[in-house]
């Protein structure tokens, strides 16, 4: 599997849980040791995600946009992207998005992720 298709299969793994307001599903995409930096305090865990999103208001979607990709090494892939966070009551959010992906077994998972807003 190419790299491309290794960070599109998780990403729209991700982007399906999101957009189905499934916190759990999208705590799945993550390592045990993930870390993760949304808009708030950092937290490490699939625990912390599934936090983190289940504090996301319903009808939030993201669609992303990859804009670079690195192997860095056979089982770690990098990903740089911008993504949107469409509201059903608000403008939508542009931020960056960096993750970082981990071969564990014989999935792949996020084990950092980190956003930036755009400004």
């Amino acid at each position: 599997m190419s790299d491309a298709q290794i960070l599109r299969t998780v990403l729209d793994r991700w982007k399906s849980a999101v957009d189905a307001h499934e916190p759990d599903r999208v705590a799945a995409c993550f390592t045990d040791d993930a870390i993760f930096q949304g808009l708030q305090p950092y937290t490490v865990g699939p625990a912390g995600v599934a936090a983190y999103y289940a504090g996301q208001p319903l009808g939030l979607t993201a669609a992303y946009d990859i804009r670079e990709i690195r192997r860095l090494a056979d089982d770690v892939v990098l990903g740089y992207l911008e993504v949107e966070f469409a509201f059903t009551d608000r403008p939508a959010l542009n931020v960056n998005l960096g993750v970082l992906l981990r071969r564990v077994d014989d999935d792949w998972l996020i084990g950092h992720y980190q956003v930036s807003q755009l400004t």
